[in-house]
């Protein structure tokens, strides 16, 4: 199975994420130096969950940060178009409720959700635009939005550096740790190609979302952005 290409078909994207799925949490603390755990905390916080309350996390994976919105005491579902990523979240966290779903098609009627959000995967879509819209269709009116995905640094030698560990030390790395070091080179250039923190911001805004902004984490690293459905 080689890595998918930026063309992100879905059928290529789920086998790619198959193949890294054995290894996947362990992979990301060591590429990120231990921060992924801080991001996933932060995620939860700014969704600002109530106990009782509904929240889609879409992309879940193996759950890790379906668990983390548990803590809440919200009712936390995960969705995941990859098997193999949900069939070893089932595995390592029976008690988190995972299912295959399609970002474009959610199993889901209108107005389920009071929030959802979806972390490290809107770029792994087709068409994201239409995932943000479907994210829309299935949050009550009032309900939030928390997009926590990789962004630009904003400060300019930071930035350089970080972008040269993207694409020369996080193969790299990858290769010592991850199950299908290949997806990873895959992951940078999809990181290096996605828009900036304003970019986004305006295409969450395009599509059915209002009150949209954000905040940078490690330096812009990873941007959390905030939205309400109208």
């Amino acid at each position: 199975m080689t890595r998918a290409n930026l063309d992100k078909q879905p059928h290529e994207v789920a086998a790619m994420f198959d193949g890294v799925a054995k290894r996947y949490d362990l992979t990301n603390t060591v590429l990120s130096f231990g921060r992924d755990r801080g991001w996933r905390r932060a995620t939860r916080l700014a969704l600002d969950l109530k106990p009782g309350e509904r929240v889609l996390d879409l992309g879940a994976g193996t759950g890790v940060s379906t668990e983390e919105l548990a803590r809440s005491g919200a009712y936390a579902v995960g969705a995941d178009l990859s098997l193999g990523m949900l069939q070893a979240g089932h595995q390592h966290r029976p008690e988190v409720p995972l299912l295959a779903g399609d970002a474009l098609a959610l199993p889901f009627a209108d107005a389920t959700f009071d929030a959802v959000t979806i972390s490290f995967a809107l770029r792994n879509i087709v068409d994201a635009d239409a995932a943000l819209r479907e994210m829309a269709r299935v949050t009550r009116p009032g309900g939030r939005l928390v997009v926590c995905e990789f962004s630009h640094p904003t400060v300019a030698p930071f930035r350089t550096a970080y972008m040269s560990y993207l694409m020369r030390a996080l193969p790299e790395v990858a290769r010592r740790v991850a199950s299908n070091p290949d997806a990873y080179v895959y992951l940078a250039e999809s990181i290096r190609a996605w828009p900036d923190q304003a970019g986004l911001a305006t295409r969450i805004g395009a599509n059915g979302w209002g009150k949209v902004a954000w905040r940078n984490l490690t330096g812009g690293i990873v941007a959390l952005h905030r939205a309400i459905r109208p």
